[in-house]
């Protein structure tokens, strides 16, 4: 059995954690609720932007453009957004296993990382990167997923990769975060919906097709980058203040049974004391 002096050092250090988990927890609800307020009024935009081009292209006819067929490479760019810093329970590690677990090979995939965590254990893996963006995962700008975006779509045009896919957490609410895994490039319309949506008249394009769809595909893809960009913050803050929330409370019990245990062993030295006092006062009668 633990001696009191070990129990009391155990218990110290643990409540000292407890007060870091506090700490962090506060921290990151402050932050969930700004990314989150952001997450909510930038996702409208975002649906809409997707909704419109698929809707668009699905009156579109047979047109040809490079954005909207598959290249000859069999390569897959992955943009992979994860967090800077641990302490956030599944989050980083739901995400990687979106991607190792998903039907794309290993030896096709090259990455565009945005957060250290995810980067750093898919490299371990063995697979190749082509850039990281970690900083931007910081405070994620319109600009930075604009950049992101010319670069993977310049791959893309070279025939350096033939497909462009999107690894990230969306932000359903503060409990709820869903790790995702979606097709960017070449866009994919779903049948359901061309049914539902399409009508018998054709989009007409001014200027060109092909000059219209210059600017709309990189418009489209820069929305859908930053608004993964935000739901992934948002994402990374509710699941460490959930996780900070748990480490608490286990904390708490910990400390409890602690308490329990050094009680119980006092009482054992009060009593052991008393009857070796009593059995030295009966020795001397």
């Amino acid at each position: 059995m633990a001696s009191m002096r070990d129990i009391k050092r155990r218990r110290s250090s643990i409540a000292s954690t407890q007060q870091i988990t506090k700490a962090m927890k506060l921290v990151s609800t402050v932050k969930l609720q700004k990314t989150r307020a952001r997450a909510e009024r930038s996702k409208p935009y975002f649906d809409k932007m997707y909704d419109t081009v698929t809707s668009m292209l699905a009156k579109s006819g047979t047109i040809e453009h490079p954005y909207l067929k598959p290249q000859d490479s069999s390569k897959k760019a992955v943009i992979l957004i994860t967090s800077n810093r641990g302490l956030a329970g599944g989050y980083n590690s739901n995400v990687i296993k979106t991607v190792t677990g998903s039907d794309l090979k290993k030896e096709d995939i090259i990455l565009y990382s945005v957060g250290h965590k995810g980067r750093e254990h898919l490299l371990r893996k063995g697979y190749a990167e082509a850039k990281d963006y970690s900083e931007v995962i910081e405070n994620p700008m319109f600009g930075d997923a604009k950049e992101i975006c010319d670069d993977v779509l310049a791959a893309y045009a070279s025939g350096e990769v033939g497909e462009i896919y999107l690894a990230y957490t969306y932000f359903k609410n503060t409990v709820v975060h869903e790790p995702k895994l979606i097709k960017l490039l070449p866009v994919e319309v779903n049948e359901a919906d061309v049914a539902a949506k399409k009508d018998n008249t054709l989009m007409n394009y001014e200027p060109e097709a092909e000059e219209a769809l210059d600017v709309i595909i990189p418009k489209y893809m820069t929305s859908i980058i930053y608004g993964a960009l935000v739901e992934a913050i948002a994402s990374e803050n509710g699941a460490r203040m959930q996780a900070m929330d748990s480490a608490t409370s286990n904390a708490e019990e910990m400390i409890s049974k602690l308490t329990l245990q050094y009680n119980r062993a006092r009482q054992g030295s009060i009593t052991q004391e008393l009857t070796e006092i009593i059995a030295g006062a009966e020795a001397l009668e």
